[in-house]
Formats: structure tokens, sequence, C-alpha cells
């Protein structure tokens, strides 16, 4: 049988893990209709969470993914939930591959970790039935944005190989500026950046997203720590590296903490010319 060809990928901000339980979640609807929004079911998911943050690239290669509960002082039903996706060993083989022949010398091998909640909380929305394979994929917080770019544009081939990417992560991420009682009225440092990252990947200034730490308005406040961006660039990167972004949700809650994700589809040369 064909190989489905897939020409998106994603960037999901999956903010709380109490999106997995809490409807009043904006994003929870947009993901809980994914599968008839995007009705192509992928052959393998590979997830780039910012929940795994290793030295060097590292595929998780199981039979069976476990239900890693990564997360502290959250309600009892969030640790009875399950996720038994299976494993996808050979997509972690090939990402090693892929990888390796772009470059990236030494690429690990993880043969015990399962999906931290950054893959499964989206995931349980998206595919609930958990009978797709998934693999997921490390950050590497100490390295910069084209790092990841890089690795996104060397997996570039799993798209037509049926492979769902998606990177998650949280589009504004600085835990220390939550405002719990601020609704979803934005600070205005936290707005700013999101809308310039907006603007920025709506107008095709990956140069400028790749560069982030240095064009963004608040970057350091809106990332003290890069893990939950730079699953964006492997996104970006995937897609071919100059695609054309759409904007799939957009909102702010608890003062800074955005969830806006983004669609990527690769541009062929001939109608990007």
């Amino acid at each position: 049988m064909a190989l489905m060809s897939l020409k998106d990928t994603f960037y999901i901000s999956h903010g709380s893990p109490t999106l997995a339980i809490d409807d009043s979640i904006e994003i929870r609807q947009v993901l809980k209709s994914w599968k008839r929004i995007f009705p192509q079911k992928p052959s393998a998911i590979l997830v780039i969470s910012g929940h795994w943050d290793t030295a060097v690239p590292s595929v998780n290669v199981v039979q069976r993914n476990e239900t890693i509960y990564d997360f502290y002082g959250f309600p009892k039903p969030m640790y009875q939930l399950k996720y038994p996706a299976p494993g996808a060993p050979e997509l972690a083989r090939r990402v090693k591959e892929l990888l390796q022949k772009s470059g990236f010398g030494c690429v690990d091998e993880d043969r015990r970790r399962g999906l931290d909640h950054g893959a499964w909380v989206p995931l349980m929305l998206m595919y609930p039935e958990a009978d797709i394979p998934v693999c997921q994929l490390s950050v590497q917080s100490d390295k910069d944005g084209t790092h990841h770019y890089n690795m996104g544009k060397a997996l570039t081939p799993l798209k037509d190989e049926g492979v769902l990417i998606i990177g998650s992560g949280s589009a504004v991420h600085n835990l220390r500026e939550l405002r719990v009682h601020s609704g979803n009225t934005a600070v205005p440092w936290a707005l700013e950046f999101d809308n310039w990252l907006k603007r920025a990947l709506l107008e095709g200034r990956y140069e400028d997203v790749n560069n982030w730490d240095k064009k963004a308005p608040h970057a350091k406040k809106a990332h003290p720590w890069p893990d939950h961006f730079y699953p964006l660039h492997v996104a970006i990167g995937a897609a071919g590296g100059n695609p054309k972004a759409k904007v799939i949700h957009s909102n702010i809650e608890l003062g800074s903490l955005s969830y806006a994700s983004f669609q990527f589809t690769e541009v062929s040369d001939s109608c990007s010319a």
C-alpha cells in the first residue's frame, strides 16, 4: 500500500497539564476536533516535546509507550489518565538515520522512556483511540533556534512517509510570571512577544524566528529557558524550512501563558518562486 504524503507540520502550545481534563481551556476544543479538521490519519506520529531536554538529540525506542506523569501537585484524576499508544521503534531509528545523515553526529536511543505530558496530553484529545505509533524526539536547550530548525530540515522526508510531525511547547512560557487571578487578560510584555511571533511566522520571517533571542521583544522574559520554544523551530524546518504558516489557535491565559498554535504547510519551489 502506498504511503500517504503529508504536507503539514504543527506546533501546539499545550500549556497546563490540566488541558487533559479542563474544558475551560480554549484550545482543548480545537484538539478534540482535530480529526474533523485534519482527517488524514498518519502512519505514525513524531512529537518534539519541550519536556524532554537532553545534551544530544534523543529518540525513545520502545514497543509500548508508558504514560509519564512529569508534573506535581495536580488533581488526582490527572494521575489516573493513560495513553497507551504503541511505540514506533522503526520511526525512531529512521529519525536517527536522517539526523546523522545531516551532520548530527551523536543521536541517542532511549529504550525505557515513554511519553511525557507534552506528548500524551494533546494526543489523547487529538487521537483518543491511542492506536497510532508515537515516537518522541528531545530538544537541546543549550543550543539555539537554528540548531532545531536544522533538525527539522533533516526530518522533512518523514512527511512523505506519512509521519505527522508535531512540536509541543508553549509560545510564551514563563511559569514564574503566571497570574492566577488575571483570567484571560494578557500582561503587555507577553502579548507583545506573542504578537511579534505571529507576525513573524505569517510573514515568513523565519530567520528572525531562528534568532528570536535577539529579534523578539521581551525574548528572555517570554522564554527564560527555551525548551518549550524550540519544538516550534523543528516544526518549521520539517515543513521544508520556508513554509506557509497559519494560526490554528491563539489565546493567553493566566496573564502570560500563550496557547498560540500553528500549522506549517510546505511550499514547493515552483509556487514560492
